[in-house]
């Protein structure tokens, strides 16, 4: 904090702290006094109201914060009752005591295993607290979770009846369109099927093309516009350093610059500018006209008529005129339109498969990091370390943060991956890849980094044991709980004191952006270009905010002091992030909480399996009356099939009477039309006839042109 103190109030550094409000046009600080007090940022993140966050960053954004707090809250409510009630519970029993030899840290912390339930004895009545507890957890979480999912339903409700008027609320995604009849084109098909079905709100179509090769050429063309800048703003520097003296900058045209013959830049660039120019023109009148897909954009004159279709079963067939909401121009990934309705299921499938192997895989490593990065093994395996690690403070830093700082780097590889996988499913919009490979990534974590941790872990340091008594297994792993309680503890500590620490301070983006602006930028865009934040990575962030949950929930009963620690996790956490959403962060799109029902789910997966880990736990702790823990998981499906049924469909599909709320002005349906233009098919020059036989239009009388 006292690193972002400083940093954040000198002059050169504001496009890094403040993007946002300066992309907006606002001060970077509030009030404009670069002399304010430099803990401000504190006050003005916990007086700003959910309706300033969605002002300035959206409705998902404010969703993320109605998931953190609701997560704070069920921390908050559950350490209320756990930690005065089981604690003492658990430090006054002596089975440590009367087993001597179990300790639940590995000799690490041993005072902290009297704070656990592997303090108390097997069958012992105590363990009606811990019974009780669970129960309180878990209906502190159901509470909560129903009034923050009714609250998100209506601030989504809220966002959509705005009177604003937003493209996306006007047209339709259609995909899997039939063959064309002989004689008819794709356009005159897709205008005559929604003519014939909406015949006064339907406006106008635009059929989907395959814009590679004009990608191709476009993007080579706006890489050669942005080098002229550079290159004239290289001479207008070198003009005024050298005055009538002054050198053009010149370029080799071979591979990388780094070979083929010398020109000049200036020249060489505006050459190939107007190259590309009439290669792009003559390529995009042979997308539009003959490289016509099996998808299109269909635009109406109302919210309503566009919200009806997208929920509407248009066709006898399944695989045929599939329609639904059109995402955002921004979103849309067009290379996925025009894959067929088999083949988008099929590919959906293979990749459960490679994700379900990824998972597999992917534990057995992560086992391994995390057994053989103890002292202990690193001492066994690598014996040239022991000068190092026998040093008093090396050893206290690396007994405490190396198996887990050897998990964060490991994890940090497989979020681009994830990506990948989700886009190739053959979905069509960006928010809904991010949400697909969150979901994948959750699950990773939960298997990979809960489970691998706690079952490799303990499977490696007792494998003798295994060997020599193979039904006592699910006691052994019963009682590795307790004895990963302290790593998970470093982990959620490690995660909020050096992530959210580099989080607030910026330091890695600050000082890449004075590199590039030092050494690599000649012209104000690449110098924005610099700074451009991003977003909040919802895909990366918020599985690594539900394995958190998870950890907390599962450990809360069997070892209570891990809830402050979560509580510190989830408050620092709001308490940065809310500064980073309001000045920092810049949305890449909007979807209007579509990824609330999504968090849900995983919330209501740690729920169970912290119910689950009780359950079994319980079961080997010789306790008579485990059984009433059943009902719990019950409970928790029940719960979840209320809040789907009941919220679920609304997430899914823009409601009618939300639809049909006034708008501020009429709506600019050629504007409308416009914002999904493709940049490479040049929006300008949508009139021209070249366009005609991709983007349709009907005029007031009905009729085609």
């Amino acid at each position: 904090m006292v690193i972002f103190a400083w940093l954040s109030t000198r002059q050169g550094n504001t496009v890094v702290y403040y993007p946002n409000r300066i992309l907006k046009g606002l001060e970077p600080w509030e009030g404009g006094s670069r002399t304010r007090n430099p803990f401000a940022w504190i006050k003005e993140a916990l007086s700003s109201t959910e309706q300033d966050v969605i002002n300035i960053s959206g409705i998902d954004t404010a969703v993320y914060f109605v998931f953190m707090s609701t997560v704070l809250g069920i921390l908050v409510l559950s350490g209320v009752i756990l930690l005065p009630v089981l604690l003492p519970v658990a430090v006054t029993d002596d089975a440590i005591r009367k087993h001597s030899g179990q300790t639940t840290s590995n000799g690490t912390f041993s005072d902290f295993d009297k704070l656990s339930m592997a303090n108390i004895e097997k069958g012992s009545m105590r363990l009606w607290a811990f019974v009780a507890c669970t129960y309180w957890v878990s209906i502190v979480a159901y509470i909560l979770l129903w009034k923050a999912y009714k609250h998100v339903s209506a601030m989504r409700a809220n966002a959509l009846m705005s009177p604003e008027v937003k493209p996306e609320q006007f047209a339709v995604l259609v995909r899997d369109l039939p063959d064309v009849t002989p004689g008819q084109t794709r356009k005159e098909q897709v205008d005559s099927y929604f003519k014939s079905i909406y015949p006064d709100t339907f406006y106008r179509s635009m059929v989907v093309t395959n814009n590679k090769e004009v990608d191709k050429i476009w993007g080579e063309l706006e890489g050669f516009k942005k080098k002229l800048v550079r290159a004239e703003a290289i001479y207008a520097e070198s003009q005024k350093s050298g005055g009538s003296e002054a050198t053009r900058p010149t370029n080799k045209t071979g591979f990388l610059g780094l070979c083929g013959k010398k020109v000049d830049s200036i020249e060489y660039y505006s050459e190939k500018i107007q190259e590309l120019t009439k290669k792009l023109e003559a390529e995009q009148k042979v997308a539009l006209r003959e490289k016509q897909e099996r998808a299109a954009l269909v635009f109406f004159t109302n919210r309503v008529a566009a919200a009806s279709a997208a929920q509407s079963l248009h066709a006898q067939m399944v695989d045929h005129w599939t329609v639904m909401e059109a995402p955002e121009p921004r979103q849309l990934i067009w290379s996925n339109l025009n894959l067929k309705f088999f083949e988008r299921i099929t590919r959906q499938y293979i990749i459960y498969i490679i994700v379900f192997l990824t998972v597999a895989f992917y534990m057995i490593p992560i086992g391994l990091i995390s057994a053989l990065t103890t002292l202990k093994n690193l001492r066994k395996y690598l014996p040239f370390l022991k000068p190092i690690v026998d040093q008093d403070a090396i050893r206290t830093v690396l007994q405490a943060y190396l198996p887990q700082l050897a998990l964060i780097i490991f994890l940090a590889l497989l979020p681009k991956f994830l990506l990948f996988l989700s886009k190739t499913e053959g979905i069509p919009s960006q928010s809904h890849v991010v949400r697909a490979a969150s979901g994948k990534y959750f699950y990773f974590t939960v298997f990979n980094v809960f489970l691998g941790v706690t079952l490799g872990g303990t499977l490696i340091d007792t494998m003798k044991t295994i060997q020599d008594d193979v039904g006592g297994t699910p006691q052994l792993l019963a009682k590795s709980l307790p004895s990963n309680a302290t790593f998970f503890i470093t982990f959620v500590a490690l995660k909020f004191f050096v992530g959210y620490g580099l989080e607030l301070s910026r330091l890695v983006p600050l000082i890449i952006f004075h590199l590039k602006k030092k050494y690599l930028c000649k012209t104000e865009a690449e110098i924005k270009e610099a700074w451009l934040p991003g977003d909040l990575s919802y895909a990366t962030r918020v599985p690594n905010d539900m394995l958190i949950v998870t950890i907390v929930l599962c450990y809360s009963i069997i070892a209570p002091v891990i809830i402050p620690f979560g509580v510190l996790y989830f408050t620092l956490g709001w308490l940065i992030l809310r500064n980073q959403a309001l000045k920092v962060y810049v949305p890449s799109y909007e979807s209007y909480g579509k990824m609330w029902p999504h968090m849900f789910k995983r919330i209501i997966a740690a729920l169970l399996l912290y119910q689950l880990t009780m359950l079994g736990y319980f079961g080997v702790s010789q306790f008579k009356f485990t059984p009433i823990l059943v009902p719990l998981p019950i409970l928790s499906l029940i719960f979840a099939y209320t809040c789907s049924k009941k919220f679920y469909k609304a997430f899914c599909h823009t409601a009618l009477e939300v639809a049909c709320q006034e708008l501020k002005q009429t709506a600019n349906m050629e504007q409308i039309f416009k914002s999904y233009i493709p940049p490479s098919l040049s929006a300008d020059k949508q009139e021209d006839e070249q366009f005609e036989d991709a983007m349709s239009q009907v005029s007031r009388s009905g009729s085609f042109v």
